[in-house]
């Protein structure tokens, strides 16, 4: 997961700001991505985009961030327009692509917002690696770190500033299995120590069940003309307050669901 920090605005954070997508849509020439797409993301909430493969959720993500423009409608967060790349907002990506000659705590540090005074930075660092259980490996270099490591140093840099949105593309979508669990439990431990409003894209139901508040199912409407764009096909809110049980009936149940709005057959036994 690596991270690209904004330029264009003050960072805030106080328990995440809100976000509000109205009419949203983006096309590529003649090819139409997304189309329509309203959505409010209230302060601190988690919120997982789930669809098939291509069908706009990481344009959407671009949207939000400010990395792209959308073609129609309008992103604000906190009530603002976003025009352009937005500094109250980090973005982490599915690899950490940590600069190789820097070490651990020189990565991290790349994401403090510009003109810090260096002992606040420094402390901010130490308070972070320590938040993601690196605090032992700040003097290592990303080749010298496993993989998890790596993602939990990416999680930090992009958590440097205190931004108000934090957007995740497929974060751990490059680790093993376990590894994955491990850090879908940081996150939660991250988010409980340092709220913040967080837009989330994942193909595991799985995880979009456990992390998220709800969950924004993205596909394209089959009796809708060709070329239509994507947009909100559902919105499911997942019940329980987190860590969630991820044994629970209730979540296999709405696993199910999932599963069947993104066109795959599930055997759910009651």
């Amino acid at each position: 997961m690596s991270t690209v920090s904004a330029i264009s605005s003050p960072s805030v954070s106080s328990g995440g700001l809100s976000v509000r997508l109205q009419g949203v849509g983006r096309s590529f020439g003649d090819r139409v991505v997304l189309s329509g797409v309203s959505l409010e993301i209230a302060p601190g909430e988690i919120v997982a985009l789930l669809g098939a493969s291509g069908c706009g959720k990481s344009t959407l993500l671009r949207q939000v961030s400010g990395l792209d423009r959308p073609s129609t409608g309008t992103v604000a967060i906190d009530g603002d327009e976003v025009t352009g790349i937005d500094l109250r907002c980090s973005v982490g990506f599915q690899e950490p692509r940590l600069l190789p000659w820097r070490t651990i705590e020189h990565n991290v540090a790349l994401g403090l917002p510009k003109g810090i005074d260096r002992t606040a930075g420094r402390e901010r660092v130490a308070e972070l690696l320590r938040l993601v259980g690196l605090s032992e490996a700040s003097s290592l270099r990303p080749r010298e770190v496993s993989g998890g490591m790596a993602q939990r140093a990416s999680l930090a840099r992009a958590l440097a500033r205190r931004p108000g949105v934090l957007v995740l593309d497929e974060p751990f979508g490059a680790l093993d299995a376990l590894t994955r669990l491990q850090m879908q439990d940081l996150l939660l431990d991250v988010h409980a120590a340092e709220p913040t409003s967080i837009l989330l894209v994942t193909h595991d139901v799985d995880e979009a069940l456990y992390l998220s508040d709800r969950v924004v199912l993205i596909g394209s409407d089959p009796d809708a003309p060709r070329n239509s764009g994507a947009g909100i096909r559902s919105i499911m809110q997942v019940p329980g307050e987190r860590p969630r049980d991820r044994g629970d009936a209730t979540l296999a149940q709405l696993r199910a669901e999932l599963l069947d709005g993104l066109g795959v057959h599930s055997h759910h036994a009651a």
